[in-house]
């Protein structure tokens, strides 16, 4: 591997997480949509399942495009913040006071 390679997000890239999650519910209604009960009377006469399961399942792949094709990348060293004194946790805790 040489210095100038590029670390990514890979598979923990935000947009994989939500590719695949909508991929999974467009899976679902799809399947839904040829299989299940269309409750055509409900909807107007569209196979509302059908159709939000393609949308789903087109925007799932576009999601999942976006993070092949514009990866992050992951920087090699991150600067440390600074200690923030309105932090209700702060960092570098004061060291206690000896005596009075």
């Amino acid at each position: 591997m040489s210095d100038t390679t590029k670390k990514t997000a890979g598979a923990f890239d935000i947009r994989n997480f939500i590719g695949m999650l909508l991929g999974l519910y467009g899976i679902i209604l799809t399947l839904m949509g040829l299989f299940g009960d269309k409750e055509l009377d409900k909807t107007g006469g569209v196979n509302a399942n059908l159709w939000t399961g393609l949308a789903l399942i087109v925007v799932s792949a576009g999601f999942m495009t976006w993070a092949r094709l514009k990866p992050t990348v992951v920087p090699e060293e991150v600067e440390r913040a600074a200690d923030d004194h309105t932090r209700p946790a702060p960092r570098n805790k004061p060291k206690p006071k000896h005596g009075h």
